[in-house]
């Protein structure tokens, strides 16, 4: 699915600038780095990964799993997903104020530091859950419901812009990886896991799909 694609080199990028994002509090932290580079994060995560990507994923994907699939809106992954999608944006507005401030105080360093790693981690590990279970998921349940393709758009020139800032970001701050991040695939690694969702099997599974694994359950 054409849409499906698109989104996860959406995902690639946005994962890569994750890891400039990092890179940059590190030279901050450290009196290097441009203070006025923090805005130009501000308009990728914000523009390209929010209002771009995002916005595709609930307007498109999300609304088809629940209007075509008839997947539940209100419990399970599309809940669980778009929750996250608005827990990480309320965590990118808590970093707003400091990634192009002074860092005056040691307060200001520190805060900086936590936001950028729970951001980052929290983006990380959803990109994660939605690479591995929420698509692959998803676009089987749609072609069971006799969707192959869903609409996309394209970007605006804004969502243009941030996309390009994005990639002149990766040169100016190469990414710097992070061995504590929680990564991998399904729904154990899922940060809603057990909170606002249940898991893959326990919200979407039909019956059938249930009497199918314990026959072959058995039948091991």
């Amino acid at each position: 699915m054409q849409l499906l694609d698109d989104l996860r080199r959406e995902h690639d990028l946005i994962d890569q600038v994750l890891g400039s994002l990092r890179a940059f509090v590190t030279a901050r932290l450290a009196g290097q780095g441009d203070p006025a580079d923090g805005a130009r994060f501000l308009a990728f995560f914000r523009d390209f990964a929010g209002t771009f990507h995002h916005d595709k994923e609930e307007a498109v994907l999300f609304r088809a799993l629940v209007e075509k699939a008839e997947l539940p809106a209100d419990r399970g992954p599309v809940a669980a997903i778009t929750g996250e999608h608005q827990r990480m944006a309320g965590l990118l507005e808590a970093l707003a104020g400091l990634l192009g401030s002074p860092l005056a105080t040691e307060t200001d360093r520190a805060r900086l530091q936590e936001l950028a790693v729970a951001y980052s981690h929290a983006l990380w590990r959803h990109i994660d859950a939605e690479n591995s279970v929420l698509f692959p998921e998803g676009e089987e349940r749609l072609r069971r419901a006799h969707v192959r393709e869903l609409p996309s758009r394209p970007m605006t020139d804004a969502e243009h812009a941030a996309r390009e800032t994005g990639l002149a970001l990766l040169t100016a701050y190469p990414p710097q990886p992070d061995p504590q991040a929680p990564r991998g695939d399904g729904c154990v690694n899922c940060a809603s896991f057990g909170t606002t969702c249940e898991g893959l099997e326990a919200e979407w599974w039909t019956d059938l799909e249930w009497e199918d694994h314990w026959d072959r359950m058995q039948s091991d």
